[in-house]
């Protein structure tokens, strides 16, 4: 099938781009599963689209590289660069309408620009057999100008007073904060800085900020302050201390559970039954009492017992709801 065709020319051209003194046809052939002479017809074909495939006689073997010097037209970007820049715009596609998705689309239709026709098409054949679908997400067309405003007092480490409407109370207050990093988290931007009414580090809703606007004071970040710990010990975007937690998932979630990574402090134990055992020393309460009810009876929150009691009396009143 094409699709098929397409990928396994992909891929042969992966192992050419990383090859940087060459590789035979024999690890070539077994890398990709198919014959020799299937091999030879793709190098063909590569060849044909435009790409430099060379190849040169070295100890009795014939190895097959890209001319070293290979650049698409006069953009200093490898095929393989420019594929992941298009795999890019499929992941930023949750923030379509914002700078970042915009910025991105620009880069790569001056980049394509550049190509001659036949390595355009190539790579836009190619480009169409990997793709990246958004999960649920939030719109953020209508947050540009907040969103461009951040990014400027990032950069310039320059306080701003915004207005925000807290999640839990719809509740709407003015504030200052210096803003020290944007960051995409589950589906939504967030802004982490220092909010100046409570004097903490806080996490902030890009969408919940009603109003922006520069103060021209500039900010120095707190020297102990450290954004990877910051967010590390969190399983989602609220910022708790960790705890430890246990969950028990049964056999028939156990395999999808066992083959994701959600938090990097993970340890996973298989139980005899079939079911896995998954610990973890997290904070974010709320967010991890949501994510365990998304298994339904599947999953058993173990400890810690605060939460577990939480889970439950969600539970029940879940069940009174259905029982009505």
């Amino acid at each position: 099938m094409r699709g098929e065709q397409l990928a396994r020319q992909w891929r042969l051209f992966q192992k050419l781009a990383k090859s940087r003194f060459g590789i035979g046809l024999d690890p070539l052939v077994e890398e990709l599963g198919c014959t020799k002479r299937t091999v030879y017809r793709d190098l063909d074909a590569l060849m044909q689209a435009g790409f430099p495939v060379t190849s040169e006689k070295r100890d009795g073997r014939v190895l097959y590289k890209l001319i070293d010097t290979f650049r698409l037209g006069d953009v200093p970007f490898t095929a393989d660069e420019v594929l992941a820049l298009a795999f890019g715009e499929d992941l930023l596609r949750t923030l379509e309408g914002t700078v970042f998705h915009e910025s991105v689309r620009s880069a790569l239709a001056k980049i394509r620009a550049a190509l001659s026709p036949e390595l355009a098409s190539t790579l836009a054949s190619l480009a169409g057999s990997f793709r990246v679908l958004p999960g649920p997400h939030k719109s953020y067309a209508r947050f540009r100008e907040t969103i461009r405003a951040l990014n400027e007092a990032v950069i310039g480490r320059e306080t701003v007073r915004i207005r925000y409407r807290t999640g839990g109370t719809g509740t709407a207050s003015a504030r200052e904060l210096d803003p020290y990093r944007v960051w995409y988290r589950s589906g939504g931007l967030y802004v982490v800085g220092r909010d100046h009414r409570s004097g903490e580090i806080r996490t902030f809703a890009v969408d919940r900020i009603g109003a922006i606007a520069p103060t021209g004071r500039r900010f120095e970040p707190g020297a102990d302050f450290d954004f990877d710990a910051y967010v590390g010990a969190s399983f989602g975007v609220v910022h708790e201390p960790a705890t430890h937690v246990r969950i028990r998932f049964e056999k028939d979630v156990a395999a999808y559970v066992a083959e994701r990574t959600w938090h990097p402090s993970q340890k996973l134990r298989e139980l005899r039954d079939g079911a896995v055992e998954l610990a973890m020393e997290v904070g974010g309460s709320q967010e991890l009492k949501s994510w365990v009810l998304s298994f339904g009876a599947s999953a058993t929150l173990l400890e810690p017992a605060a939460l577990r009691a939480e889970v439950l009396r969600a539970i029940e009143a879940a069940r009174r709801r259905y029982g009505r």
